[in-house]
């Protein structure tokens, strides 16, 4: 009978147990989770904060019972496993209620751990009043918190997803609201332009967000209560509240209620490192791509490996529940027999931001240029269905792609609707290897409610290939400020659109459809950079231009990419 340790009761670990029992009916599987609580939908606490889960349990998805009488699993809470003995195939575990320690032989034994808040050593910032969120005890402190201590202004660190989660369900509590954010983005997957349609959406709402801008120390400043409560007889209860003053890098300092450190996670290492068992270069525990550890009896999965990047090959960490989930199901498979390679992550993501959705897949361009690697890039700014039915709301996105074999290295997109269709469609795509050529032939559903007739997707796929075939020559939103003498500025759109929407400075006025009369106003000796509100009618001019003997280059994305980056 084969014997299956699990160490870690979440994502990965119970994607793991379920999995090997539905292949084993024999096989003897102990789950160990030093937490109350397993298979919760950690990705789910801060809605519920911010009350669109109303109801607690729902965040539950099984409990050690409904384990044991659906897959014959024996799952122990509050039990951690504090030692691997590689040499006898054994751990020891230690019961956290009791103190109690015990030993377990295993013939299979899997790692998934998770990865745990990085907090750094910031004065004062071990307090009452000062959390991260990983599990439910974590969300009930903290809503424990907004009850009792009348919170009216809540600081995050932090931009990434669990900072943008948190920030806007303290906003749906009508909470008061910071954000701040060291780098000059939120949300790092993806890049910077496209992180401006996330600040103007935040910003809209009313939230303080502080780019650039470091948490550098705290204060508590507790506050105490005397409160007398009725229950047969008059007693006394004191309740220990307070605020935080925050002392901020640009000297400037702030004062809140309540402080959540969304800073990032770090891969838990600890069991594998004091057991011998390799560690990668990044910091999380090496893999094989069949997820064994050097160790090929331990196996490893989730948010503490280290695993292989789709499109490079190389060594990545990626902390999400897709890829953990898969991870656990192949390890099963692996452990009782199968033989399943893991076939890399590309960090497919989204993250709702108010009413907007900003999601990516496969590599940003911050990442390509720190690799060295050539690549080209297109945006377009389009509706996300027909844009005569009613609902429309414009899709803006960004694609990656080798200029030469037309490789797809990533995709990006921000909008109110059909984000998360379009950033699927791209996943799917570059997992197939397909190309940028082959993306136009895609044939997608259209109907007014649902598409349009030339997808966005089709349509990013049309300007990538005229500029592999040399029928679009383009210039990018961060050249636009550094234009020389020997080029002019050329917007091609109505004058009231400048008036009602902002302009270029130095910019000279034809619009598109009084062009051929009007070419005779520009020079010939000097390079035509054009540019109009998203793109499409600039390369209309373009072409118009160089077929009459222009040199020229057309401002891909328009003017819509140029402002939000500035946002």
């Amino acid at each position: 009978m084969t014997k299956i340790l699990i160490v870690g009761g979440v994502a990965g670990g119970a994607s793991a147990a379920a999995r090997a029992r539905r292949l084993s009916e024999d096989a003897e599987i102990i789950m160990f989770e030093r937490g109350e609580f397993v298979s919760f939908a950690n990705c789910g606490l801060p809605y519920h904060i911010g009350g669109d889960i109303q109801d607690r349990s729902k965040l539950l998805l099984q409990t050690p019972e409904s384990f044991l009488a659906r897959f014959n699993v024996d799952v122990r809470v509050m039990n951690e496993v504090v030692n691997i003995n590689r040499n006898e195939k054994t751990v020891t575990v230690k019961n956290l209620l009791d103190g109690n320690e015990y030993t377990e032989r295993y013939d299979f034994l899997l790692l998934s751990p998770g990865a745990g808040p990085i907090v750094p050593p910031i004065p004062g910032v071990k307090n009452p009043l000062t959390y991260s969120l990983r599990n439910i005890p974590d969300m009930d402190r903290i809503l424990q918190t907004i009850e009792t201590n009348n919170v009216e202004h809540a600081t995050v660190v932090g931009g990434g997803f669990i900072g943008l989660e948190m920030m806007e369900a303290f906003h749906q509590r009508g909470i008061k609201t910071t954000l701040l954010e060291l780098a000059d983005q939120v949300m790092t997957p993806v890049d910077k332009e496209m992180a401006g349609f996330a600040h103007a959406e935040i910003r809209d709402h009313g939230i303080d967000l502080r780019l650039g801008i470091a948490l550098s120390g705290v204060e508590y400043v507790p506050e105490t209560h005397i409160a007398s409560f009725e229950s047969g007889e008059s007693t006394e209860h004191q309740h220990i509240s307070g605020h935080l003053n925050l002392s901020l890098s640009n000297s400037e300092s702030l004062e809140t209620d309540l402080l959540i450190m969304a800073i990032g996670v770090r891969p838990e290492t600890t069991l594998a490192s004091e057991a011998g068992l390799k560690i990668g270069e990044l910091g999380g525990i090496w893999t094989t791509p069949s997820m064994q550890t050097s160790d090929p009896a331990i196996y490893a999965v989730g948010d503490a490996i280290e695993e292989a990047d789709f499109v490079t090959g190389n060594q990545t960490i990626v902390p999400l529940a897709g890829p953990a989930n898969r991870q656990g199901r192949m390890a099963a498979d692996n452990m009782l027999g199968r033989n399943e390679s893991y076939q890399g992550t590309q960090g497919t993501a989204i993250c709702k931001i108010f009413d907007l959705a900003i999601a990516a897949t496969g590599k940003n361009e911050k990442q390509l240029k720190r690799d060295g690697v050539d690549y080209e890039k297109v945006y377009v700014h389009t509706a996300s269905h027909a844009s005569y039915y009613p609902g429309a709301e414009i899709v803006s996105f960004k694609m990656l792609f080798d200029p030469k074999s037309g490789k797809i290295f990533g995709a990006q997109a921000a909008g109110k609707d059909g984000v998360d269709k379009r950033i699927d469609i791209m996943a799917v795509a570059q997992r197939a290897g397909m190309t940028v050529e082959q993306l136009q032939h895609l044939e997608l559903t259209y109907a007014p409610p649902y598409g349009s007739a030339k997808d966005v997707i089709n349509q990013a796929a049309f300007v990538a290939n005229n500029i592999i075939k040399g029928d679009a020559t383009p210039i990018h939103f961060d050249e636009i400020d550094n234009l020389t003498d020997d080029q002019v500025l050329l917007d091609v759109r109505n004058p009231g659109e400048l008036e009602n929407g902002g302009y270029i400075e130095g910019t000279l006025n034809i619009p598109v459809d009084e062009l051929r009369q009007r070419m005779h106003e520009l020079p010939k000796d000097k390079e035509i950079v054009i540019y109009c509100q998203v793109g499409l009618r600039g390369n209309v001019a373009y072409r118009q231009l160089v077929n009459n003997g222009f040199k020229a280059r057309n401002l891909i994305g328009g003017y819509r990419t140029y402002k939000f980056a500035k946002m």
